[in-house]
């Protein structure tokens, strides 16, 4: 079975409906071209504001599936036939929010959220100020065209939640993402955090038989540029394209699931899992 995956990486601005209105005319676009799926990236509907902890920018979160920038998005997936991968920011009660990623289906229907799991707190990611951990678990979702299994951001450097995903029967894996340099860095560290960031999501693909898709957000924020170069793999890791760092970009990837099942035979990794062996991984560290 073959699907097409249409991403958008792109600048934000200080404006939330602005950010909407552009994303809106981008799905629209990669619509037109053929995308069946299309991910947009993290917290798309806003600057990136956990460069800083302010409690004001907890007035940009809103309900899902009841918030209009969720209901907007509902409509627009069911308009153009096309499934759509959302990330927003939640507000689950009073106190109490979410970095979220909404799932739509192809005839506008809503088929769950994902709340992200890992939760960053580093000079200029303030995470753990405005989000709480997710606590949904992994999950994964049957749309019109695909079982997509989504994760978010930080989630891309931890293996055992792309294992998790996959094992649930995600035929995809999604990383909806927001990361960038700060200026001050040289080309060098640029480069290595580059390569590394890239390398552990392929590693996803390669260990798990599944394509990966990340896409990132680009443009200068503050003291981060973010570095844009959203990707995608086939399900052996190969990339079959990268974005450009700096620029605003839209691309749309034909993927040929059936694939997953030629990697996974010459490569069997699931066979060979010794899951018997696999229990001290549940401790935080092995101390003797």
């Amino acid at each position: 079975m073959k699907v097409k995956v249409g991403i958008a990486q792109m600048a934000c601005v200080a404006d939330k409906q602005q950010n909407i209105v552009r994303y809106t005319e981008k799905v629209r676009e990669l619509a037109a071209g053929g995308a069946q799926i299309i991910c947009l990236q993290e917290l798309f509907a806003s600057l990136y504001f956990c460069d800083v902890e302010d409690y004001d920018n907890f007035k940009l979160a809103e309900s899902i599936p009841e918030g209009p920038t969720c209901q907007h998005f509902m409509s627009l997936a069911k308009e153009l036939g096309v499934v759509l991968v959302c990330s927003l920011f939640e507000k689950r009660a009073e106190g109490l929010y979410h970095n979220t990623t909404a799932v739509i289906d192809a005839d506008g229907s809503y088929l769950g959220k994902y709340r992200k799991m890992h939760i960053p707190d580093d000079p200029g990611y303030y995470e753990k100020f405005y989000f709480t951990p997710g606590d949904l678990g992994y999950k994964v979702f049957k749309t019109k065209y695909a079982t997509l299994g989504v994760l978010i951001c930080w989630d891309q450097w931890y293996p055992e939640a792309a294992r998790i995903t996959s094992l649930m029967g995600a035929d995809m894996l999604f990383f909806p993402t927001a990361i960038g340099w700060d200026i001050s860095q040289d080309e060098a560290t640029n480069d290595e955090q580059y390569q590394a960031w890239q390398t552990i999501q392929r590693s996803h693909a390669v260990a798990n038989g599944v394509p990966v898709i990340s896409v990132n957000r680009t443009g200068r924020e503050g003291n981060m540029q973010f570095w844009g170069g959203s990707f995608m793999t086939n399900a052996f890791g190969r990339v079959l394209y990268q974005a450009p760092h700096l620029e605003e970009t839209t691309h749309i990837q034909e993927f040929d699931l059936e694939e997953s099942d030629h990697y996974r035979r010459h490569w069997p990794y699931y066979r060979d899992r010794r899951i018997d062996s696999y229990s001290p991984i549940l401790k935080r560290f092995i101390d003797e």
